[in-house]
């Protein structure tokens, strides 16, 4: 039998879940830290109870209950990607395998909206991601079955509500709407088709996939202040699974091209909690601040189709991101700050080539510019350094992968800020 080679294509809400997908690496998974510029100047240290804008309610909704007027923010962060696969080795191909930039562009909008109903009661609505990916393998790649582009996004709407208790406990919580689109192309080279042609006993491969969804989680968070200098913050976001239904095409054992043209495929996204602390220096121009976020990463062991079952396992782990920043009130009209990220890799036994997730390190700095009394403008910006990682992947009966992945990135972001 011959197979020619064949494109791949899908639009997906699967946010990098496919085994021959890619993970964003500005966070562990495929995780995406992209919520404000001003979280980014300080790597997110403090974010779930700093509010010095309307973003707060993305990473705790009780932080809104600091807000006396209707507050207002919208921005953009970009993210660019590096990343490399060194000293691989392609069982089905004598050249090299190495690969000097599967990275990309990615582009993360958001929008918060804070409506102070009275002095207890604030509601409000944002549009964010938690989720994303971009990268590409070009036709120079020998291994096309763990390559390719992957280009994925989600959006997170959220309706969200606070409640001030008293002068010193806040508590807030809402709806999570998640949705995503996303393009992967993926191609079966002549390599790949002349170990099919002399008959591996190869198990289901996935061609193609056309499937969307839209799933529903929620979070609760509180704050507490302990004076106008102190004040602390904790949240939760529970994350759905996210059913995604579509056009879904495999070749199977015998080497025979099926559609299934209404296929569900199940994903299991990561519970958040997180914790921070603000510490404004009396008498003085500075803050410091900082955060610890857990992510559930150990209930993404498996993406389940419908009808042809498991389809690749992950056995992820569950991971830490531990982040201290600083803040420096220059002056009423310029504010510095800056701040330092450990995250860990949520993969554990099982790694990837197309999936280049490791512990890394987050260098941030970032500003406040004062437009005028109710306005202003922000910058933030991101050096993410990640470690080298060595990889083992297979596709049952067809080949095998080893090498070395390393994945850096650089992130920027602007945002502006109007209280009414």
């Amino acid at each position: 039998m011959q197979i020619q080679q064949l494109p791949f294509s899908k639009k997906a809400l699967l946010v990098g879940a496919f085994s021959i997908t890619a993970c964003q690496v500005s966070a562990a998974g495929f995780q995406l830290n992209a919520q404000s510029a001003t979280g980014l100047g300080r790597a997110f240290a403090g974010d779930a109870v700093i509010a010095d804008n309307a973003s707060v309610m993305s990473r705790n909704a009780a932080g809104m209950a600091l807000f006396d007027k209707t507050a207002m923010s919208f921005g953009l962060n970009v993210l660019k990607t590096d990343i490399s696969v060194s000293d691989a080795t392609y069982s089905v191909a004598s050249a090299s395998s190495n690969y000097d930039d599967a990275g990309g562009t990615s582009y993360a909008p958001n929008f918060y909206l804070i409506v102070p109903l009275n002095e207890k009661v604030a509601v409000g609505i944002d549009l964010y991601t938690n989720f994303g990916t971009r990268t590409d393998f070009d036709d120079s790649f020998e291994a096309d079955e763990y390559g390719g582009l992957t280009d994925i996004k989600s959006l997170n709407l959220g309706l969200v509500a606070s409640y001030r208790i008293d002068q010193q406990w806040s508590v807030g919580g809402g709806l999570d709407i998640i949705y995503g689109t996303g393009e992967l192309e993926r191609s079966l080279s002549e390599n790949v088709s002349s170990v099919l042609t002399s008959g591996a006993s190869t198990s289901v491969l996935a061609l193609d996939a056309d499937v969307s969804g839209t799933a529903v989680g929620f979070n609760l968070g509180a704050v507490f202040e302990l004076d106008e200098n102190n004040r602390f913050g904790l949240s939760y976001h529970y994350s759905p699974q996210l059913e995604a239904t579509g056009e879904v095409s495999k070749i199977n054992s015998s080497y025979a091209l099926e559609t299934e043209s209404n296929d569900t495929l199940y994903l299991n996204l990561p519970d958040m909690a997180e914790f921070s602390g603000y510490h404004r220096i009396k008498n003085t121009q500075y803050a410091v601040h900082y955060s610890v976020q857990w992510i559930g990463w150990s209930s993404f062991d498996t993406l389940e189709s419908e009808t042809y079952g498991t389809i690749s396992e992950y056995e992820w782990k569950d991971a830490f991101h531990f982040s201290l920043g600083g803040t420096y009130y220059l002056n009423d009209t310029w504010t510095l700050r800056t701040g330092y990220m450990y995250d860990q890799s949520a993969q554990d036994e099982v790694t990837s080539i197309s999936v280049p997730d490791s512990d890394r390190h987050w260098f941030s700095a970032g500003f406040t510019y004062l437009l005028s009394e109710k306005s202003n403008i922000d910058f933030g910006f991101t050096y993410l350094l990640g470690r080298d990682v060595a990889v083992y992947e297979e596709t049952d009966g067809v080949s095998t992968i080893t090498g070395t992945t390393h994945a850096d990135a650089i992130l920027a972001a602007v945002q502006y800020s109007h209280e009414f």
